[in-house]
């Protein structure tokens, strides 16, 4: 497959997970001829349904494949996804979803851009002893391939929250520090599940994480070099199992 056949991919791609449910992908393999590509893959299906995060990796191994029997066949996946749904429309869930909804929030300005699949945004307390955590969150987003952006490396607005809101609409993922039961980041995260955001949630103890979302697996981690580096590995595992 050449360079510009691979943008081409990747780009539908992140379409694809958007937008499409179980009969969009019926329709393409009918309308591409490639029904059994998508039918025959193991995952393809079940990951959608169930809404698993190794769903945007087997759409990308179904369009290559797909791609490799028939280069016609992505522009006419092109097409349909430009009828189907339109550039006006903005996605910014990390997850594709049945139902679709429009938002319109009165508190912040909905901004003009899309999600950057590379960024990383970071909620948490603010304060010197927990600069060695910013750094080891940081480390684990280079480690693979990540931007790491923490409010504090932006302004672009008038009022914080309007640039809290902006990266975590932009961000792929979202990595929230609960330590300390910070109201700040509880209000972000609330935000970011919202949005439809993977949300990675640490914190130095499991009591300080909400209730309502003591179901959701916490990276728990001691504030020290030991700890740190401990906190650097596993983040770094976590965000290769929600890459885009």
């Amino acid at each position: 497959m050449d360079l510009e056949t691979g943008k081409r991919v990747i780009n539908l791609r992140e379409k694809v997970v958007s937008n499409f449910d179980a009969a969009n992908w019926e329709e393409i393999g009918l309308l591409t001829g490639h029904s059994k590509v998508i039918d025959n893959h193991p995952r393809l299906l079940r990951s959608l349904y169930w809404g698993d995060e190794d769903y945007a990796g087997n759409v990308l191994v179904v369009l290559s494949e797909i791609a490799k029997k028939n280069l016609a066949a992505i522009a006419v996946i092109e097409d349909y996804v430009k009828n189907q749904f339109p550039e006006e429309s903005v996605f910014i869930s990390a997850k594709p979803s049945e139902r679709k909804i429009t938002f319109a929030p009165s508190v912040f300005s909905t901004p003009d851009s899309n999600v950057e699949s590379d960024l990383v945004a970071v909620m948490m307390p603010f304060g010197a002893e927990f600069s060695p955590v910013h750094r080891a969150i940081v480390a684990a987003s280079n480690e693979v391939g990540r931007r790491c952006l923490r409010v504090d490396d932006i302004w672009e607005e008038s009022t914080i929250i309007q640039d809290v809101f902006n990266l975590i609409f932009r961000a792929h993922v979202v990595v929230v520090d609960f330590s300390g039961k910070n109201p700040n980041v509880m209000y972000e995260t609330g935000i970011a599940h919202t949005l439809g955001k993977h949300v990675i949630p640490i914190s130095q103890s499991l009591d300080d994480v909400p209730f309502d979302i003591k179901h959701h697996r916490v990276l728990k981690y001691l504030p020290n070099a030991e700890g740190m580096q401990a906190l650097q590995s596993a983040l770094a595992v976590k965000l290769r199992q929600v890459s885009p």
